[in-house]
């Protein structure tokens, strides 16, 4: 198989990459084609669809051994068999989603409600039908039974002024929201959580690196984050 192009993204490592799209709404990514796809003429009539699938590589997966079980986050560490799931730990690295169009500028499709990482490779791109994939009485199997708590975080005034005159600098009106959402979805590994408020074997300080910096942030509560720290191209707050 032939790469098409390569995606930008404002997630720029796989931590606080949401593990599925369309869950934070204001990510933003740019897909360009390459040049040898002459996307001059491929890309004509794409923009009068609203969304989009994208054939990407896991690029970077690190877990070269094949397990039949795999423990989804939203289960609580309950395993289950692998092509029941999502996961990126697959016996091929393939991934497959559904994101927005926002526009299309040349070789540039941009995108938003991403879970994609920086630098991932794209194989393939289809527009999405609504009449013919669009199933509202399909069953979600034991997706429908996860449960995901509402998470509350907490700002300091100084905090979000700084976060504001970082939106104006990268032109990410959305930025503070953004942060928000990808916060929300817990990206911390299973192991960490519980531990929120008490001693912990693990480090209780993660960071989730946005465009050009670094959110650090500590669950105070099973529900609560503080955010503590943010470091923006050799400028911290």
């Amino acid at each position: 198989m032939e790469i098409i192009g390569t995606l930008e993204s404002c997630y720029k490592d796989k931590f606080g990459t949401p593990r599925q799209p369309g869950l934070a709404p204001s990510s933003w990514a740019c897909l360009r084609i390459r040049k040898e796809w002459q996307p001059e003429i491929a890309l004509q009539g794409l923009d009068g669809f609203s969304h989009l699938w994208i054939l990407f590589q896991f690029h970077q997966n690190t877990n070269q051994g094949y397990h039949a079980k795999v423990h989804p986050p939203r289960l609580g560490g309950k395993p289950i068999g692998v092509f029941a799931t999502r996961s990126p730990h697959r016996p091929n690295n393939l991934g497959l989603s559904l994101v927005k169009i926002e526009k299309i500028d040349g070789d540039s499709i941009f995108l938003s409600g991403v879970d994609l990482v920086d630098g991932t490779p794209v194989l393939d791109i289809k527009p999405y039908l609504p009449e013919v994939e669009s199933i509202p009485n399909a069953n979600s199997g034991w997706t429908g039974e996860a449960t995901q708590a509402e998470i509350e975080i907490k700002w300091t005034e100084r905090q979000k002024q700084f976060v504001e005159n970082w939106s104006l600098r990268i032109h990410q009106p959305q930025l503070l929201q953004l942060i928000e959402e990808t916060l929300k979805l817990d990206p911390r590994p299973l192991v960490y959580r519980g531990y929120e408020g008490t001693e912990s074997p693990y480090r209780k300080i993660h960071a989730v690196r946005l465009f050009d910096g670094d959110i650090h942030f500590e669950f105070v509560q099973s529900q609560v984050i503080e955010i503590r720290d943010i470091r923006v191209a050799n400028n911290e707050m």
